[in-house]
């Protein structure tokens, strides 16, 4: 039974740490390219590397759940395939033992995954999202990178987008397109350069332009001609960059607070008589995933055995729609926030409920064959 238990543990530990590395790549793909600009308009390799370390515990949340389904549906598909599991049962060895060293390691991932979802993930996640800009607005020149469109609301609705075609050492640019928008989006000012310098006080977080060789055109309402244009051969403008960074820094959201912060902010909602619907759904939310692998265990085993392919792909195609069939249901569950009165927050359960259920019907009916 040892050599047996060895046997399965072995080839769940293979398929798991495979799976794991493939998706976990796979999901940080999209969050690695957006760091990846940030590195070409001269933020430090640091910063990228601290902040994929910071983005990985909320990635493992989804990773791990979906590693585990991965791992059983390709493991019990090839042993029943093979008929293995009909020669352990013809041995004597029922259904629950063979599945007992992987009820184990299951266990402990749900753990795993319940202490990155409570306590160091959303913190994590919260650094991660500000690192970045942090590191963009330290070095104001990042902020410009040829191509790419740099905006910044000034208030009232208006906005600042600013283009550079080349920029040069630290604080040259090459052919940079000023213009201003009101609120509905019409441009008011409009400013052609072939050349600017830039001067940033970080300690202030403002930046100072200074624009030569420039092609301008004013269309503002209380402009005397209706629209005039003009050529100058300086013109000078500065912005406080750190006021709409600071305006965006407000108390933190749910999503980003540990449970022990979560569950104050709970109480505190309704001592407050406020509706705590958004905040109820987020712990359920985080509890429900962390439970998910033991779910995911409990299907994907049963359902493995039945389908009896040891094909990967087919095994990866199963894995795909149950992960997607689940996730869909939190991601519908969790949008019904407004509709408070039909108790979303408990809703999150359903999706776990129902899979360890299905699965348990058929491990049962398997184990009675």
């Amino acid at each position: 039974m040892r050599c047996l238990n060895w046997y399965v543990t072995k080839s769940f530990l293979i398929t798991f740490f495979m799976a794991i590395l493939i998706l976990t790549f796979a999901m940080t793909g999209a969050n690695m390219i957006k760091a990846l600009e940030f590195i070409a308009r001269g933020v430090p390799l640091s910063a990228f590397c601290k902040y994929i370390l910071y983005l990985l515990p909320r990635v493992l949340t989804f990773t791990v759940p979906w590693a585990v389904m991965v791992s059983v549906v390709l493991i019990f598909g090839r042993m029943s395939a093979d008929n293995e599991i009909t020669a352990m049962r013809a041995c004597g060895i029922s259904i629950m033992q063979i599945l007992s060293p992987l009820l184990v390691m299951t266990f402990v991932l749900t753990a795993f995954c319940l202490y990155l979802q409570v306590e160091i993930g959303p913190p994590l996640l919260w650094k991660s999202r500000s690192l970045l800009n942090n590191e963009a607005m330290l070095r104001p020149t990042a902020l410009f990178a040829p191509g790419s469109p740099f905006s910044h609301h000034m208030g009232n609705g208006n906005m600042i987008v600013i283009t550079v075609d080349d920029r040069i050492g630290d604080n040259e640019l090459k052919g940079v397109l000023f213009f201003q928008t009101d609120e509905r989006g019409n441009i008011q000012q409009e400013i052609n350069a072939t050349r600017g310098t830039i001067n940033t006080d970080t300690d202030s977080m403002i930046i100072r332009f200074d624009l030569f060789d420039c092609m301008f055109t004013d269309r503002r309402e209380n402009s005397q001609k209706g629209v005039s244009r003009g050529y100058a051969e300086k013109l000078s403008f500065e912005f406080n960059y750190g006021k709409q960074v600071n305006a965006e820094r407000i108390s933190e959201r749910a999503k980003y607070m540990p449970v022990t912060g979560l569950l104050g902010e709970i109480r505190r909602t309704k001592i407050a008589g406020q509706d705590t619907t958004r905040l109820e759904i987020e712990l359920n939310k985080r509890i429900a995933f962390a439970l998910s692998p033991i779910a995911f265990l409990l299907l994907g085993m049963p359902l493995a055995i039945r389908t009896s392919r040891r094909e990967t792909s087919i095994g990866i195609f199963i894995s795909i729609i149950l992960a997607a069939v689940y996730f869909f249901s939190i991601i519908l569950f969790e949008s019904l926030d407004n509709v408070s009165w039909i108790y979303p927050q408990y809703l999150l359960w359903i999706p776990n409920i129902v899979f360890q259920i299905i699965g348990a019907v058929m491990t049962y009916r398997i184990s009675q064959r």
